[in-house]
């Protein structure tokens, strides 16, 4: 996917190779989402779907934050003023977002750095590897305007990911969560310097990219379906999954090295 048909105006795309990245690109503000960037993020990663030269994505912020969540002035004002019909319009897309970034193929690498709030925060969640620097300072604020913690698929994503009873210490409280906690609790997988984060991220891409990124997609749809699914339908999805890429030419390559005592070159077909 080339950048250039897709023209945001509040998130920037650019290429590094195979890896996309993505930037949310309002440093002045810490980054916060809007009617327009919600979206722009949904309609890019729905793109995504049935773009075969984009391996992987990189998710990140400007300006030394990643995201500080919907914006007050932008979205929630408004929002006060809407019937109960244009509030649930606007809850639909900012799930669909996720929904968009759970359904694309691509494996996501969010790089979190400072602030990474809110919506912010659902974001991070719902990519697949997650960065951090020790200074990020994550929160799924909603209960602190008056909301529920039920946002954007917080209540079925984040215990997959910490555990139940972590997960509504922070939906009830809309507390901080240190870095060092995210990545003792598996939020993060790993934290690192501010001045390596972007790189470091973008290198795990570009391993992810050099890998057999149909299976890759294989993959990251079973990690998603199976979650309701019993064992018993898992294990048979999975059969089925393992034997789409069984018939794949990566499949034979890796074959192929392996007799040749070499490290084998993926394609992704």
């Amino acid at each position: 996917m080339s950048p250039d048909p897709f023209k945001p105006r509040e998130i920037r795309v650019s290429r590094e190779g195979p890896v996309l990245v993505v930037r949310l690109d309002r440093p002045e503000r810490r980054n916060p989402l809007t009617f327009t960037s919600y979206a722009e993020l949904r309609d890019l990663f729905r793109a995504l779907r049935t773009c075969e030269d984009v391996k992987v994505v990189v998710l990140r912020g400007s300006g030394g934050h990643f995201c500080s969540g919907g914006d007050v002035r932008e979205i929630i004002g408004p929002l006060t003023e809407r019937d109960i019909r244009g509030l649930l319009a606007f809850t639909r897309l900012t799930g669909d977002v996720v929904v968009a970034m759970r359904r694309c193929p691509q494996p996501i690498v969010a790089a979190v750095e400072g602030v990474c709030v809110g919506a912010g925060a659902m974001l991070a969640l719902a990519a697949d590897i997650r960065f951090a620097t020790p200074d990020a300072r994550t929160a799924f604020l909603f209960v602190r305007v008056g909301l529920a913690g039920c946002d954007m698929g917080a209540c079925a994503l984040l215990p997959r990911v910490i555990g139940h009873g972590r997960a509504a210490e922070l939906l009830y409280t809309g507390r901080v969560m240190t870095a060092e906690e995210g990545e003792r609790w598996g939020f993060y997988n790993r934290l690192a310097p501010a001045e390596r984060l972007h790189e470091e991220a973008l290198a795990f891409a570009r391993e992810l990219a050099a890998g057999p990124t149909f299976a890759h997609g294989i993959t990251k749809t079973q990690l998603h379906q199976e979650w309701a699914m019993g064992i018993e339908e898992a294990v048979e999805a999975e059969a089925q999954a393992q034997a789409i890429c069984m018939a794949t030419r990566d499949f034979r390559r890796a074959y192929e090295a392996f007799l040749e005592r070499r490290r084998p070159v993926f394609e992704g077909d």
